[in-house]
């Protein structure tokens, strides 16, 4: 259960650096948590960073994004490989089609081939994948579909033309990772936990700035060296033990842990998804990783990336340092940071005669009583633990239902409590476009018969007074789209009107917390000509 990492927990200065050499690495998955802390400690290591993404704009807003080239493409698609590969040295794999559709495992399959063939091509002298630390001794078919495709994309690697790197990891403890706050919340919220089995089963967790230092140090080996290596942390602990040690560096009272059989793997994904902010889709495969113990055979790549003093970290410093980060508000990328696999990404139509079809619209706009800076830090801090301004209530069970039908639901919260940036997960929302000072426009990723948006402006009129504008969007999938539109209309004067006043209210006090409960608003036209709220 690998792909969980942080970098803010510190820069991972690398042995790689010896060779003096200035690279040109190739990163997919930049957008992902994974990746996306990878490239400033590649850029810190004095190399290149070109970036491979579907959506080029999710990294605009990183610190790192004017120092590294981004270009559009994709890993199944052989055209923009071959496109983004020339000149690259060292090309990161740090993508998986998991969760996106039963046949993943062929979807994998194919993109690890054309990675590698696209890859030979272009010349390439190294490719570096991370992937899943399997157990010893279990054969390939009896492993969860997580962890066999992981392998079998490592293998395809291996097998390739181009020599590669295969770290192998099992739980990466850092800030904002699947993994990490799947153990705090379960620790944090029950202090009487009946478990499921795979609490006792042996794992080798790492820190995540021991993965940066490995992922970072590969792109130096030598071109004769092509093989897997496993990386893990000092410490072989159980599920078990991993939630009581954190209890104790969380200062938290001891935590009673009841194992029982019954829990299984698809269970235990349930329960996790409604104790964690980690929805049952992604929960499931990371619990399905622990049925079998993941112990490191060898540490063979210190050989090549050789220690540090004190390093690997220790399980507990590990979880000191992600906590830290957590307590200060740096998290720079989580687990949310990827869209979740089968999340609408459609970007809002900006056609107003667009002609996809229906739009719903309910527009609303009031003046405010505050400067333009002031309704922005409110509209810039929605969400998370500041809620929504609105009918509290309605939110939660909106959140609720969704997690019911196996979506994010609100749990998501915020990756910073006071700032936002293009592909940031906020609750069931992801920011699509934000102007600084003055548009916020987020996509729905609940569950939905269509797609759907939210926008908020912070303006000023002619007289030089400030206005708030909002908008909600909506376009429905088939007739069950439209029957949930109208459905769901009557409530939107509480929700929708609610929020703008609260909104306003907010800025006119000079607050950034959840405003009062509301009450009732106006419904307005869709400004199209088509049908409204």
């Amino acid at each position: 259960m690998p792909s969980d990492r942080s970098v803010g927990e510190a820069r991972v200065g690398t042995d790689s650096e010896r060779s003096g050499e200035r690279l040109h690495c190739l990163v997919t998955g930049a957008s992902g948590y994974v990746g996306g802390r990878l490239v400033p400690e590649l850029l810190e290591a004095g190399h290149r960073v070109r970036c491979l993404a579907r959506s080029p704009g999710k990294l605009r807003d990183h610190p790192w994004a004017p120092d590294a080239e981004t270009v559009r493409g994709d890993v199944t698609d052989a055209a923009s490989l071959a496109s983004a590969m020339r000149g690259i040295d060292v090309a990161y794999y740090l993508v998986h089609a998991l969760g996106t559709g039963s046949r993943f495992e062929d979807t994998d399959r194919r993109a690890a081939r054309t990675f590698a063939e696209q890859a030979r091509v272009a010349g390439v002298r190294r490719i570096v994948y991370l992937g899943g630390l399997t157990p010893q001794g279990v054969p390939e078919h009896a492993l969860s579909p997580h962890l066999r495709s992981r392998a079998e994309v490592g293998r395809i690697f291996l097998e390739g033309p181009v020599p590669a790197t295969v770290l192998r990891a099992a739980v990466v403890i850092g800030s904002g990772s699947a993994s990490f706050e799947m153990l705090r919340y379960l620790t944090e919220r029950l202090p009487v936990m009946v478990t499921p089995s795979w609490v006792r089963t042996r794992i080798q967790p790492i820190g995540i700035r021991d993965v940066l230092r490995y992922l970072v140090g590969s792109a130096a080996m030598p071109q004769d060296v092509d093989r897997a290596f496993d990386i893990g942390g000092p410490d072989v602990l159980t599920y078990r033990d991993m939630m009581r040690r954190y209890a104790a560096v969380a200062g938290l009272p001891h935590r009673l842990i009841l194992p029982v059989p019954v829990l299984t793997p698809g269970l235990s994904s349930h329960w996790v998804g409604l104790v964690t902010p980690v929805p049952a889709s992604i929960a499931r495969p990371l619990t399905e990783s622990l049925r079998h113990e993941v112990v490191c055979a060898e540490h063979d790549i210190s050989r090549y990336v050789p220690d540090l003093p004190g390093r690997p970290l220790p399980f507990d410093e590990a979880l000191a340092l992600a906590l830290r980060k957590v307590r200060e508000a740096q998290v720079a990328t989580r687990w949310s940071s990827a869209a979740l696999p089968g999340a609408p990404s459609d970007p809002l139509p900006t056609d107003p005669d667009w002609a996809g079809g229906s739009l719903y619209e309910d527009e609303r706009e009031m003046p405010v009583n505050a400067s333009r800076e002031s309704l922005w830090k409110v509209i810039e801090g929605i969400g998370g633990d500041n809620g929504w301004y609105s009918f509290p209530l309605a939110w939660a069970v909106r959140g609720w239902l969704d997690r019911f039908v196996g979506g994010v639901g609100l749990r998501r919260g915020r990756r910073d409590a006071e700032r936002l940036r293009v592909g940031d997960s906020l609750d069931f929302w992801r920011v699509e476009e934000i102007e600084p000072g003055h548009l916020l426009r987020l996509r729905a990723e609940m569950r939905l018969p269509g797609l759907a948006w939210l926008e908020m402006r912070a303006e000023t009129d002619e007289e030089g007074r400030t206005r708030y504008r909002q908008r909600a969007l909506f376009h429905p999938r088939g007739l069950l789209g439209h029957a949930y539109w109208w459905s769901v209309s009557p409530f939107h004067a509480l929700v929708f009107g609610g929020m703008a006043r609260n909104i306003t209210q907010a800025a006119a006090k000079g607050m950034s917390a959840r405003g009062p409960r509301s009450s009732a608003g106006r419904l307005r036209p869709s400004r199209s000509g088509r049908t409204g709220r």
